[in-house]
């Protein structure tokens, strides 16, 4: 294998694991709501669900301090290592989880604590990925390397996407209720030994490398961070509240929301929402390509004032519930994403010097995930359950693209 494909796969592929398990939860929330918050009222139930959802991301913070502070100061490598089984077991365990039905509601805290253990993975893992695969990446190539980090993610919610739909294709409401909905869980543990297996022979990155051997390891990254460069974290939780806010309600949660709150439902929501994914996964790359062109500012200043445009109008389109403005709706919405997500692993790591680069981040990022990101679906079925209004969901998205934008502007790349 070429040695910068091992290091792309080696660098990318725990984030398959790791937005697997989120999106296969979201895509599984309406059964999963029935299995663990029974409710005369359906939203309610969902709510509930959603809840648990976000609940993982509130621990995020804790996972990217954690893992933050391993990075810088043992190594990129060695806090993904770690990190791709941390989040293989509790995913594991989450399939034999029982019921409300079988043992009341100790079958909710269980559940809602193997998601806090999740998100504490997943709080080190991406930023590990970014972190590496742009420290690895050659000259003038940093935007296309960075956005396997996200692309992989992404690939993990495509493959939720597509087992769920599978699932729901070859298996009854009733047998998906009974014991389908944990099969998805358990190919967890595949994922994450095989993830282990790639990275325990990387060889950690030249930027670390020459940290290490310059003496200039920081002992206490994170604080160092907020001491010295407190707007340029604020500056990453800010570009990335568009990533999360969008990715999680226009292709996470959408096929709840296209199936169980359009009226009358969409046909076939998950394999297009899973054709829409594929699409966002071939063009992120081509927007890491572009970033390395002309720069990532204007890529994603572009992208975020297009979605603050257009996002309304598709939404309403996408509420008459027909199957044409579905589909190109979601043809829209993966190429505005793909810009988006494309350029923001590069332009996160050019904020700052090497022994600060992962504590900061990881704190920028996975805070803003935390209340913006992991609380989109949540915040999305309130705001319509709330209004009344099938659109309102876009009026937040408007909200957060005009803030992306603007902080956009104001991004200057650190000169080490």
């Amino acid at each position: 294998m070429h040695p910068n494909r091992r290091k792309i796969i080696g660098g990318a592929l725990g984030n398959v694991l790791e937005w697997y398990d989120f999106a296969v939860f979201a895509f599984l929330a309406p059964i999963i709501s029935t299995q663990f918050f029974p409710s005369d009222d359906a939203i309610a139930g969902l709510i509930n669900t959603f809840g648990v959802f976000a609940a993982g991301y509130l621990v995020r913070p804790i996972g990217g301090i954690l893992f933050g502070r391993i990075g810088d100061r043992l190594g990129r490598t060695r806090a993904l290592q770690i990190s791709v089984l941390a989040m293989a077991l509790p995913t594991t365990l989450i399939a034999f989880l029982p019921t409300h039905a079988e043992i009341g509601v100790l079958a909710a805290v269980l559940l809602i604590i193997l998601r806090l253990t999740q998100g504490i993975s997943v709080g080190g893992e991406f930023i590990g990925s970014i972190c590496y695969l742009v420290e690895v990446a050659p000259a003038g190539r940093r935007g296309f390397f960075g956005s396997f980090a996200v692309m992989s993610a992404v690939a993990g919610m495509l493959l939720g996407s597509a087992i769920a739909a599978l699932l729901h294709g070859l298996l009854t409401a009733e047998q998906l209720e009974a014991w389908g909905w944990r099969l998805p869980f358990l190919g967890g543990i595949l994922i994450g030994l095989f993830g282990w297996w790639m990275r325990r022979t990387l060889e950690e990155t030249p930027t670390f490398l020459e940290l290490s051997a310059a003496g200039g390891i920081e002992r206490q990254p994170l604080t160092a961070a907020l001491r010295e460069m407190p707007v340029r974290v604020c500056q990453v939780g800010a570009i990335v509240m568009l990533l999360g806010v969008a990715i999680y309600t226009l292709f996470i949660w959408m096929p709840t929301y296209l199936t169980h709150i359009v009226e009358p439902a969409v046909p076939h929501a998950l394999l297009i929402n899973t054709c829409a994914m594929v699409l966002l996964i071939a063009l992120m790359p081509l927007a890491g390509v572009l970033s390395d062109k002309i720069g990532p500012k204007p890529v994603l200043a572009a992208a975020a004032l297009i979605t603050a445009v257009f996002v309304y109008p598709l939404f309403s389109w996408i509420d008459s519930g027909t199957l044409t403005a579905v589909i190109i709706a979601q043809i829209v919405f993966a190429v505005i994403n793909g810009a988006v997500q494309g350029p923001i692993p590069a332009t996160m790591v050019s904020l700052f010097p090497a022994r600060l680069r992962y504590s900061a981040i990881a704190l920028g990022y996975n805070i803003s995930l935390a209340v913006f990101g992991g609380t989109a679906p949540l915040v999305a079925t309130w705001l319509i359950h709330r209004t009344g209004d099938l659109a309102a969901p876009a009026w937040y998205l408007i909200g957060i693209a005009v803030i992306t934008f603007l902080v956009t502007l104001t991004l200057r790349p650190h000169p080490d």
